[in-house]
């Protein structure tokens, strides 16, 4: 497998070969569908909160008499049938989201999604992006002159320069191999990565 290798320009000037370990694989749509959302899921805190019939504050006064009025006989108005009354099955804040996903099915999706972005052409090579100084007026301008709008850049060593110059960018992110996520690499239109980081992917996920 071979990939694409960008000059500052957005060029390519060459091709560089990669592994078909990682990026030529097959796609697999079912078990990348599953990365992604495992991936979303463990993501997601239990923050929310709801009352059933005990926690409601409400009078346990019968609200009328059993018979002869007839409606249908109720105890007191902190039933879950009754508007404003508790929940039957609330949603409490220790909810537990996480999906359970195996080591190998996470390296095989996270390989089968490098391998379809490299063969739809989202996928390069650059030797290496730095900047003089953390202003993110130099990147912006350096990812404009390579004709990129949205670009994940995947470096095996990301310095403060790159990192405070990204912050303010919105569709840019920047991260080390160890933090590239399957929803991140599905998101951006375009992911780039540096030699030395692709090197450290495949020993991560090959």
């Amino acid at each position: 497998m071979q990939l694409e290798l960008l000059n500052e320009q957005g060029q390519a000037t060459s091709k560089v070969d990669a592994p078909d370990t990682l990026f030529g694989r097959d796609y697999n749509e079912a078990l990348v569908h599953q990365v992604v959302v495992a991936f979303q899921a463990n993501a997601r805190q239990g923050t929310r909160a709801q009352k059933d019939r005990e926690q409601v504050k409400h009078s346990t006064k019968k609200p009328f008499r059993q018979k002869g009025t007839g409606r249908a006989r109720a105890g007191m108005t902190s039933s879950p049938l009754w508007r404003g009354g508790g929940r039957i099955f609330p949603n409490m804040p220790d909810e537990n989201f996480t999906h359970k996903l195996n080591k190998k099915m996470y390296r095989a999706g996270m390989a089968a999604i490098l391998s379809q972005l490299a063969r739809e052409g989202r996928l390069a090579v650059v030797d290496a992006i730095s900047l003089e100084a953390p202003k993110t007026k130099l990147l912006a301008a350096k990812f404009k002159a390579m004709g990129l709008d949205s670009v994940m850049l995947i470096a095996s060593e990301v310095d403060d320069n790159l990192l405070l110059a990204s912050r303010n960018l919105a569709n840019v992110l920047i991260v080390e191999p160890r933090y590239a996520d399957p929803l991140s690499l599905v998101f951006y239109k375009k992911v780039l990565v540096t030699k030395a980081a692709m090197e450290q992917l495949q020993e991560m996920l090959a």
